[in-house]
Formats: structure tokens, sequence, C-alpha cells
């Protein structure tokens, strides 16, 4: 776990890798879950820290880790999650709802549904939702960047 100094320490980092590329945002470092250290920002900006489908927030995220592993030497890994104005919450949000939305369709109709391709984070997301539904599996198919998730009913014996 990242004791006091190291979170005030990556709060800091934050905010000067954003003032670096003239972005004003507020920063709020949360509680760390296991590995996973989650970072909010709040700008005026967002769409421009966003990018296209989130590209260039994950892109943003992978440059900050790689930072942050260097100025802060800790023998755990840890890894930040970059959330800019909710952006990831409502997207999970979004995801849930659809796959609910497709699973229902699958369980009526009996034919699989194929969803468009996602990131693995957001597969991984679909997944997990659909995990403990007895009606329902599903199964990644394609070649990144193509990559979806295959929503298939389970045949009752």
């Amino acid at each position: 776990m990242l004791n006091q100094k190291d979170l005030n320490k990556i709060k800091k980092e934050i905010r000067e890798f954003f003032s670096k590329m003239t972005f004003e945002v507020q920063v709020e470092v949360l509680p760390q879950q296991e590995e996973l250290l989650p970072a909010d920002l709040k700008t005026e900006e967002p769409q421009i820290l966003i990018g296209e489908r989130g590209e260039t927030l994950m892109e943003i995220q992978r440059l900050l880790r790689l930072i942050l592993r260097k100025k802060i030497s800790r023998e755990e890994p840890f890894y930040i999650d970059l959330d800019v104005n909710d952006y990831k919450k409502k997207k999970i949000a979004y995801l849930k709802e659809m796959v609910k939305e497709a699973a229902e369709e699958v369980v009526l109709t009996k034919k699989e549904k194929t969803l468009p391709p996602m990131r693995a984070f957001e597969r991984r997301i679909i997944h997990l939702e659909l995990a403990d539904n007895p009606n329902v599996k599903t199964e990644s198919i394609g070649q990144e960047p193509e990559r979806q998730v295959v929503v298939k009913p389970v045949s009752s014996v």
C-alpha cells in the first residue's frame, strides 16, 4: 500500500504533468484499491484529454504510470486509474446497461449477439457483468483492435 507521503507526491506529479501540458485540472487521488490507485480529474476541456473512444485518456494514463513508477520507488507495483470528469464511470454504467439489454435479447431470441469492438478493459466489464447470469455466456473473438464480445445463450439440457 502507498503511504500518505507517496499519495501526496503522486497528486503533485499529476498536477505538474497537466500543468506542463497547459491544462488546468483539479486532482483527487482516491483510496487505493489493492494495486489500483484511482485518480479523478476535473477540467473545463475534458474532450481533449479523453479523445476519441477514450484513446487519449488511456495513453495519458499509461504515460503517467511510467512517470510515477520512476518517481516513486516501490517494491509492490501500483497502477494509476485516471478518470476525467467521470468519463470512465459513465462509460462503465453505459456498458453494463447495454450488456443487460443484449443478454435479455439473447435469452428471448435464443440467438447469439456480437457486440461492437471494444478495448480490453471494456470487454472485461462485459464478461464480469454477465458472469453470474446462468442464461448466457460470453466469449471474446477476433484480433485487436477489432476484438469483440459475443453473448451466447446457454442451452438447457
